[in-house]
């Protein structure tokens, strides 16, 4: 599928949120109402429905079942969005092999700037710190996926962002820079670098301040804080100073240094599923010459 050069959050046209008509959605729901709104940006919905392959016969019904609550469930978003004046289409679709890439090949059909989505799975479990749906969904590399706790609020006036000095961290600071030129309620952005020993200290002071010291000089109605600390593991460190920075969003590359490109990071999983606040992960675009090619590989048969 041909991919789109995205917008950055603050400049939006499309927003698309993901919801399977659950009560885990309602962050994500209002949140997507929030940035829609502000923004000026389209909404759309996707809502895709697992359809096992096995319990077919290859003939697809010509009308999907969804149950009533969740078509309930998609109508209240529309009058919301209706009554906020933002223009909105609900997408419904099956899905009979990965319902995760099905989303966000929709995500990019419908050329989205910004997925969102709610963040299954309950704190303090770690085998549940981050829905399974939520985790493959990321893992296919969309540039941005915002993902939101059931109970959170976004007001837009403090954010977090974490940076590694890897090319995924250096777009999330742009990112933030960019939400600080477009985004008005935003008042301080908080610059994380954690360094693993006191060593590393001083390299990871310098990060932060070279990434503050930037959006400081674009963006000068916003306070920008560099801040380095030492310790691990660093997903702690970094959803425990957002609690204590009371900052409504974390900004995190998808992938760190030297992570494997084919999952999501072992540290921004960790950070979604700890965080008190909604988390923006933030993928490198990628290459689209290189993904044709990669998709013209023939697959292993193990």
């Amino acid at each position: 599928m041909t991919k789109h050069n995205t917008q950055l959050l603050g400049e939006a046209e499309v927003i698309a949120l993901a919801t399977d008509g659950s009560s885990f959605t309602d962050g994500a729901v209002q949140e997507a109402i929030f940035l829609a709104q502000g923004c000026g940006a389209k909404l759309i919905v996707l809502n895709v429905i697992a359809v096992d392959s096995g319990s077919v016969t290859g003939l697809r019904t010509s009308s999907m079942n969804v149950p009533q609550d969740v078509t309930d469930y998609l109508d209240n978003i529309k009058k919301m969005a209706d009554d906020s004046g933002i223009e909105c289409d609900i997408i419904i679709e099956e899905s009979y092999y990965s319902p995760e890439k099905t989303l966000v090949d929709l995500a990019y059909k419908h050329k989205a700037d910004v997925l969102i989505m709610g963040r299954h799975g309950k704190r303090g479990l770690l085998k549940l710190l981050v829905g399974s749906m939520t985790s493959k969904v990321i893992g296919q590399g969309f540039p941005q996926v915002l993902v939101v706790p059931e109970d959170s609020l976004i007001k837009g006036e403090k954010i977090l962002v974490a940076t590694d000095g890897s090319e995924d961290g250096e777009i999330t600071a742009e990112t933030a820079i960019g939400m600080g030129k477009n985004c008005s309620s935003l008042k301080e952005i908080h610059v994380l670098s954690v360094a693993s020993s006191e060593s590393e200290r001083e390299e990871a002071q310098a990060l932060a301040e070279a990434a503050c010291h930037k959006g400081q000089e674009q963006v000068p109605s916003v306070t920008f804080h560099p801040l380095a600390l030492v310790g691990k593991p660093s997903a702690d460190i970094i959803a425990k100073t957002a609690e204590e920075k009371q900052v409504d969003m974390i900004l995190i590359g998808g992938h760190g240094k030297g992570l494997s490109k084919l999952l999501m990071g072992h540290v921004t999983e960790k950070v979604i599923g700890q965080a008190h606040c909604a988390v923006l992960v933030i993928e490198k675009k990628k290459d689209e010459g290189a993904e044709e090619e990669k998709e013209n590989i023939p697959e292993s048969n193990e």
